[in-house]
């Protein structure tokens, strides 16, 4: 059975062949951080954070009267982004949850430090199991984010006591959870809303094949194109990779950006 190092190395050469020993590589350089955009209206200092992670967030879209879920919120990055986007949105509000108490307090000092308080009234902070959540409510939201926890392989391989414990049976339990997301997720959503899915993942198991499970068990759940903003995808992230359903941000072609997927669902009401 594939484990430990040895079966990681194995595992990703035959998903990415020639492609491997450059990915590889590419994470163990720094990450590509950026600032919050320039044209950002939050007036405070810059909050940084990979680009890549950026593009997912401006990735949902946003309008006036909206309710949106940052469905696994901290800690804080795309919350912020989110924030910045709202800003200058009527009537929109936004919900950040987190299950994890100490992760919770700290997205709660990133919001309390980054965004102004005329901002701030409209954000609130809750700590339900996302998985669960569509048991209290249901098509609730006009737009939700759910950044999936994931096998962030760029951490697993720079640290020999993750990469020791490594296995693919990790990532089957990982699919399982990003599932029940998921599916909580497209629950919550309103009809005619979005959903953004996103993970740090480099595993199509974690990325693609969870969206294809979504579009099979609901028929009124459509894949489609992410609308980034002109300038920020010429300038930031030029090389964003197509896949089935979404895009992946890779750290060997995108100046060390990534990994990061992320796919665009649309709820037809």
């Amino acid at each position: 059975m594939l484990k430990g190092a040895e079966g990681f190395e194995a595992y990703y050469a035959t998903l990415y062949k020639e492609r491997w020993s450059a990915l590889r590589e590419s994470l163990f350089l720094p990450s590509r951080y950026i600032g919050l955009p320039s044209e950002n209206p939050l007036e405070t200092r810059e909050y940084f954070l990979d680009a890549a992670s950026v593009a997912a967030a401006f990735a949902l879209p946003i309008e006036e009267d909206c309710r949106i879920l940052d469905m696994c919120a901290a800690p804080g990055g795309k919350s912020l982004i989110l924030a910045s986007r709202i800003a200058s949105v009527n009537g929109t509000s936004l919900v950040c949850n987190e299950i994890s108490g100490a992760r919770r307090n700290r997205l709660v000092s990133v919001l309390d430090t980054y965004v102004p308080p005329s901002v701030r009234e409209r954000i609130s902070v809750s700590g339900y199991d996302g998985a669960r959540l569509c048991l209290r409510e249901s098509e609730s939201f006009d737009r939700i984010l759910l950044d999936a926890p994931c096998s962030s392989e760029r951490h697993v391989v720079q640290d020999p006591k993750y990469l020791a414990q490594w296995s693919p049976a990790r990532i089957k339990h990982l699919a399982q959870t990003q599932w029940a997301l998921l599916s909580s997720a497209f629950r919550l959503l309103k009809g005619g809303g979005y959903l953004v899915y996103a993970t740090c993942a480099l595993s199509v198991c974690e990325n693609d094949e969870i969206i294809q499970r979504l579009l099979k068990k609901f028929d009124n759940a459509s894949s489609v194109p992410a609308d980034l903003p002109e300038k920020f995808a010429q300038n930031v992230l030029p090389r964003a990779e197509k896949t089935a359903y979404g895009f992946h941000i890779l750290p060997d072609t995108q100046k060390g950006a990534g990994p990061l997927y992320f796919s665009l669902i649309n709820k037809i009401p």
